[in-house]
């Protein structure tokens, strides 16, 4: 196959869908690849790493969507970008396409199939593939570190002959891959850290790694078959609320991680929460992009109120881009292995679990049925 890989256009966008080592491995296996120059650039891999490993370089982004039969991307196809894709093309990038399904509809329309790399399924066999994962793991790192930075004290308890420093109160609500990373990040820093989750069976997890998980009576295992937490009722978001009020109002930072698949980000952290917080005190709310945990957070800015210093930052990721291009090249290795024979031609079973659940939009039809659903909703 001709691999083709474009220059992300995204406002932030550092990272790349391929580095210059997994490229030996896809060259080595008869695929041609073609690169955008400068397409690795802001992700520390130079043009030249990638001619040494046998890449061909061209000139624009028009050259790959037109002459590739499979286009690597992270970010989603902009409307410009999906235009200049041709017929019969497979586009893998990090769709999200249960957050914005009308990519679908445009793939399908366009007669070219797009695969999300957000919707592979957890599963063991799925799990070297799994970039949500592996993106999500350096986004909770990065988190922790850029509260710590905005938080103008020190995390650690600290004991001199001026007196005793207290370590820093950290409350990290959704502990999925994010959150356990941060919990672990903000344990290492010296902080005492509880952590919220709507999944009784995380509760073990947050244990193992020093955190204190927090309890809210009644409540049930609210994950669905493929890990993921489900939406709750409002009786007990109601409780919740309750119960985390009084966690927030003694914390000097709170993260933010809660992300429900198709729906917009349930809101943890109301302003009045905020106004409860100590002056100084600090909010990162990694959900911001898909509609915010945190009532007043801005993608993109730092905001202050009441005194509390608001992150809202978005696609933490790209802040790291030289080991997220990295992990991310490697997730896709892993679903091209899957996906083509042992003679590198692509091979789309829709019946595989893995196909069914990332595949969107092929042979100009819209076969996935939660996305269906989302576009006749």
């Amino acid at each position: 196959m001709v691999i083709g890989i474009p220059k992300e256009t995204a406002a932030g966008e550092n990272r790349v869908a391929m580095v210059p080592e997994v490229a030996v491995k896809l060259i080595k296996a008869g695929h041609s690849i073609r690169l955008e120059a400068g397409a690795g650039m802001a992700a520390h891999f130079p043009d030249t790493e990638y001619e040494k490993a046998g890449v061909t370089l061209v000139k624009s982004a028009d050259e790959i969507y037109g002459g590739s039969d499979l286009v690597l991307k992270v970010q989603r196809l902009s409307d410009a970008e999906a235009a200049k894709v041709k017929a019969g093309t497979l586009v893998i990038a990090l769709g999200f396409a249960m957050v914005w399904p009308a990519q679908a509809r445009v793939a399908a329309d366009k007669k070219f199939s797009l695969l999300c790399m957000d919707m592979i399924p957890r599963t063991t066999k799925a799990q070297r593939m799994d970039a949500l994962s592996s993106q999500a793991n350096l986004a909770g790192y990065k988190a922790v570190l850029l509260a710590a930075n905005e938080y103008g004290r020190i995390f650690p308890l600290l004991m001199t002959a001026a007196g005793t420093i207290t370590p820093a109160k950290v409350v990290i609500m959704g502990a999925g891959v994010a959150g356990l990373q941060a919990l672990g990040t903000a344990k290492r820093l010296g902080a005492v850290v509880e952590v919220s989750d709507v999944r009784l069976a995380v509760k073990e997890e947050v244990q193992s790694l020093g955190g204190r998980f927090i309890e809210v009576e009644g409540m049930a295992d609210l994950q669905d078959e493929r890990g993921y937490a489900k939406e709750a009722s409002p009786e007990f978001l109601a409780r919740q609320k309750e119960v985390i009020s009084r966690h927030v109002s003694h914390a000097d930072i709170v993260i933010t991680t809660a992300l429900i698949p198709g729906k917009k980000a349930p809101v943890l952290v109301t302003e009045s929460m905020v106004q409860s917080m100590k002056p100084g005190s600090v909010v990162l709310d990694m959900a911001v992009e898909f509609g915010g945990n945190v009532e007043g957070s801005e993608a993109g800015k730092i905001v202050v109120k009441h005194g509390v210093k608001i992150i809202g930052f978005s696609n933490l990721p790209a802040l790291l881009p030289t080991q997220s291009s990295d992990l991310y090249s490697k997730n896709i290795l892993a679903l091209l292995q899957h996906i083509t024979t042992k003679t590198g031609e692509l091979n789309l079973d829709l019946n595989d679990e893995i196909v069914k659940g990332a595949l969107v939009a092929h042979d100009g039809q819209v076969i996935n049925e939660r996305i269906n659903s989302l576009l006749t909703a």
